[in-house]
């Protein structure tokens, strides 16, 4: 009794040992032609499929370029799709031979990884095929090279060659007709280089624009503002080479008072910058006459800044 108990025992510690293994399963290799036999130089497709576990690596067969007579004439892509958990590679192979005879296609090995598992390997299925020459029918004799015979032409066969010769000779002529009727006459002047504005011609055109607006007029006093430091900033910028754009007021008036041509006109650019402030940002009502006034000062400041252009005058002696 002892003996049949401690039988069961080991038979249980057995099958649950068995149970407590992890378990795979094995990829699935399947391989197929579509031809088991062809002619010398044709070509046959052999198609290689590969199913495994989505978790599982497949390490895919080498395949060489030739095997038993048998070349290896274009290798597809290894595509990959996956269905019900399961990893599905798919390869085409395209096979030809130039040797009559029967020939074996080798099975391929693969390599399988599972994941926390040891790696096996598992192999595709072999084929034999026959490769064929062409039929040759030796009861009939053989004949002779045949000389090289003449075909008859006709204008026909020289069409285009005609119909080149006809456009050449109308391209031709049109050249020289060309030629002889503008011969002599002169190329018409390149017309004078565009007039490029300088700073205050710019700056000038830009505040007449401003005025003919008649923006404070309408009651809309920021964007008048807006407009005309935007002005006066522009001409600063591109009259002295200054960042007048990027700096506030107070910046701006520092920077004109250590200017040589802008402190002359300091008090003005104060009272132009700090009016333009008060309306656009503290929303100050300026009365008509300090519109007027900025507007005045900013024209003046463009004019009397205007570069002046010294000639030199020569003698001869």
């Amino acid at each position: 009794m002892n003996r049949v108990k401690s039988t069961y025992r080991f038979l249980l510690v057995i099958v649950a040992m068995t149970l407590c293994l992890p378990s795979y399963a094995q990829p699935e290799i399947k391989a197929q032609i579509d031809a088991r036999q062809i002619v010398v130089g044709d070509q046959l497709r052999l198609f290689i499929e590969a199913k495994t576990d989505k978790d599982e690596k497949l390490v895919w067969a080498t395949i060489p370029d030739t095997f038993n007579s048998l070349e290896v004439v274009e290798k597809g892509k290894i595509d990959t799709t996956t269905e019900n958990g399961k990893a599905i590679y798919k390869q085409r192979l395209l096979i030809t031979g130039w040797d009559s005879g029967m020939f074996v296609i080798p099975s391929f090995t693969f390599t399988s990884v599972p994941n926390g598992g040891n790696p096996y390997t598992i192999s595709s299925d072999s084929f034999t095929i026959m490769v064929q020459t062409v039929p040759v029918d030796t009861t009939k004799p053989f004949k002779p090279i045949v000389d090289i015979m003449e075909v008859k032409t006709t204008w026909r066969d020289y069409i285009w060659y005609i119909l080149g010769g006809l456009l050449a000779l109308g391209l031709i002529a049109f050249v020289i007709y060309y030629f002889l009727k503008n011969k002599g006459v002169k190329a018409p002047p390149p017309p004078p280089p565009k007039h490029i504005e300088t700073p205050t011609e710019k700056a000038l055109r830009l505040l007449l624009e401003l005025e003919q607006k008649q923006l404070w007029q309408h009651d809309h006093v920021k964007q008048y503002y807006t407009e005309l430091t935007d002005i006066l900033r522009s001409y600063i910028e591109e009259r002295f080479n200054t960042p007048a754009m990027e700096l506030t007021t107070d910046e701006l008036l520092l920077v004109a008072k250590r200017h040589r041509d802008m402190l002359k006109h300091y008090d003005a650019l104060a009272i132009i910058l700090q009016t333009a402030d008060m309306a656009k940002f503290a929303k100050a009502q300026p009365l008509p006459q300090e519109h007027t006034d900025a507007f005045d000062h900013t024209k003046n400041f463009v004019t009397a800044t205007k570069p002046t252009v010294v000639t030199e005058n020569t003698t001869k002696q």
